[in-house]
Formats: C-alpha cells, structure tokens, sequence
C-alpha cells in the first residue's frame, strides 16, 4: 500500500495533560550534600503529523515559553527564587530570547505491539539562538484519537552557548548536561 492511500493525521500536544521537565545535576564539593534541581516547563505548544500506517514518515514540532520554566521541588523561599532568578538570567536570558523551538528531519519507527511504537526522532533545536541537531527515542503509543509519547533525551548546556550556574559563592556548581523527559498527550486535530 503507497502513502498516498494512507490518510495524513495530526494530533496537537495537550501541555495540560503532558510533562515536559528539564533537570540540572549539581558537581563539586557540596554536591552530596544537596539535590539536582529539575524544572518544570508549563507552557508549550507541539504537533505530531504522521501517514496512517506509516509512522517513519512523521514530524515533530514543538514551541516552548522559556519563560514557564518552573522549579518543582521543595526549597526554602530564598532557594526557589535564586535558583529561579538564575535559570531566567544567567542561563536562559528569558527577557531576550523568550523561545525554544524543536522541528524534526527524520523520524524513524518500529512497531513494537499493538498501536506501540519504538520511534527515534532526529531534528533541529533552537535554544538559546542556537540550532543543534538533536535526536532522541521515544516510545509512543498510537490510540485513533490521541497518542501517548515519552522518553528522554540530553542536552548539553555548552553546545548552545549557554552560562552554567553555579550558587552559594562558587561551592555548589552545576555539571554541563541536562536531562530533558517527556511525557506528552497528544489530541487527534479533525
């Protein structure tokens, strides 16, 4: 059967219903002593495109609000806000570059059950003003009006230019990779 006879879906990302989080871990002489801080990324927008059928001829494009970056764990008052004034000034510059935007080149697929797929994803992603090329798996699952994708992936802060925090005058420091993980809901468009 040619694509052409498969009917072309899309379903949008339901930031409501989905996860999407970004965690730093901590180095240096404190860091036993003290936990990796992961944030929480509340306002986002995403779109799933795929061939009936046909899941290696997919896309994926997602539009985050720097800006949402959260600090879910507990913390002192004072914690919560450096940690939140750090992440916006010194590392993101959510004043000045407000997005962060991921667009797919290639996705590739392999069915793993019924309506679950194994998929690797490849593509560009801006942060920062920065366009790297990205890949990660996901493991999706297909419903006829929603599907069901999570995984993981890093990103390394250098390769987009980003400054690495560090707090408490130098002695908590904090390593170059992030782990992203998502889990996103996504709604069947008519």
């Amino acid at each position: 059967m040619t694509l052409e006879k498969h009917s072309l879906v899309r379903f949008a990302i339901d930031a409501k219903s989905s996860r999407l989080t970004v965690q730093a871990f901590a180095s240096g002489f404190v860091s036993v002593l003290t936990h990796s801080p992961k944030f929480a990324i509340r306002n986002f927008v995403g779109e799933i495109v795929f061939h009936t059928e046909a899941m290696q001829n997919a896309s994926v494009q997602l539009l985050v609000n720097v800006r949402s970056f959260e600090f879910t764990e507990e913390a002192t008052n004072f914690d919560r806000k450096e940690l939140q004034r750090l992440i916006h000034t010194q590392v993101l510059d959510s004043n000045n570059i407000s997005t962060v935007d991921y667009k797919s080149s290639r996705v590739s697929a392999t069915k793993m059950g019924d309506k679950m797929y194994r998929t690797s994803v490849l593509g560009d992603l801006n942060l920062h003003g920065i366009t790297r090329a990205v890949g990660f798996d996901a493991q999706v699952i297909v419903e006829d009006d929603a599907i069901n994708a999570q995984g993981s992936f890093p990103v390394m802060q250098s390769d987009f230019g980003l400054n690495i925090p560090s707090m408490a005058g130098g002695r908590l420091k904090f390593k170059d990779e992030l782990k992203c993980e998502y889990n996103f809901i996504a709604r069947r468009q008519p």
